[in-house]
């Protein structure tokens, strides 16, 4: 189903971000979980793709598995960084030819201590219109096009300290011709509703997916503290982390908790959308979604 139709029929949507594992055993372990995150019916579910293409076979396969295993409406990653156009077009060929109809299309950094370049797509947003652009080969113009959904930034773009010229940038990848944004995670809602209040002032009128992810131990605080590009961790959620000590069982249900208190928020203020950054387990967003 087309991205536009299934906003059009649902709110607020409900989806959840899955990584392609780097081994079969990996695999069929996500799939055994995506099957039952699936019994919550998400309006659609996304696969990551490493940095550079890194995992670009995997992301494939993974999302050819859910889109023959499954009733879900998968939708892959795609990022610019270091790619030429016939690499894009035939991975946008490939996924037309399995019946995917959307990209979540991302500029992507490159792989670590790697000197490579930028390619023939140097933002996002000339993905995006590179993507509205395609046309499958044995489609017609509607049946071919692409659903198209790009990143957005509530506590504002590490690589653009300027929050004017960040909307600035945000509204030419929506110009360009994405249908929607799905955003970084955040933990505190005031950045969010901010946030959506400056796309609104830019003229921006595509839904806005809130990005939410559950704190559920110590190292995954810790993980998100160095590689979300400095998250802002508001001092409510620390003083909970902080009563909850060396205890995992303590520490999972405040990151429960706190996210599910989140989302509550974010549904009573009329958010397009939640989307939950799973790591490949159920457990936290079988949670969230029985308490929402």
């Amino acid at each position: 189903m087309h991205i536009q139709n299934i906003f059009a029929s649902q709110k607020p949507t409900l989806s959840f971000e899955f990584f392609p594992p780097k081994t079969p055993e990996g695999t069929e372990a996500l799939l055994v979980t995506i099957k039952k995150l699936a019994t919550r019916r998400p309006a659609f579910v996304s696969v990551t793709y490493g940095a550079g293409g890194s995992t670009r076979a995997l992301t494939r396969d993974l999302v050819a598995r859910i889109k023959r295993e499954t009733d879900l409406v998968p939708i892959p990653h795609l990022t610019s960084f270091g790619h030429q156009k016939t690499e894009i077009c035939e991975l946008l060929e490939s996924y037309a030819t399995l019946g995917v109809r959307n990209i979540l299309a991302l500029r992507g950094d490159p792989p670590k201590n790697s000197s490579a370049a930028r390619g023939e797509f140097p933002f996002a947003r000339d993905l995006v219109q590179f993507i509205r652009q395609f046309q499958h080969s044995n489609e017609s113009a509607d049946a071919g096009r692409f659903g198209v959904g790009v990143a957005g930034f509530p506590e504002g773009h590490p690589a653009t300290p300027n929050r004017l010229l960040e909307m600035e940038h945000l509204k030419a990848k929506v110009d360009a011709g994405a249908d929607y944004i799905c955003t970084q995670l955040f933990f505190d809602n005031h950045d969010f509703f901010d946030f959506r209040e400056r796309c609104d002032h830019a003229g921006i009128r595509v839904p806005i997916v809130a990005g939410i992810f559950p704190i559920t131990s110590f190292t995954n605080l810790r993980r998100l503290a160095e590689l979300a590009a400095g998250a802002r961790f508001p001092a409510k959620l620390l003083r909970l982390v902080q009563q909850a000590g060396n205890d995992p069982n303590a520490m999972n249900r405040v990151g429960l908790d706190y996210a599910i208190e989140q989302c509550a928020q974010l549904t009573k203020e009329g958010v397009s959308g939640l989307h939950l950054y799973t790591m490949n387990q159920s457990a936290a967003a079988e949670a969230i979604c029985d308490n929402i």
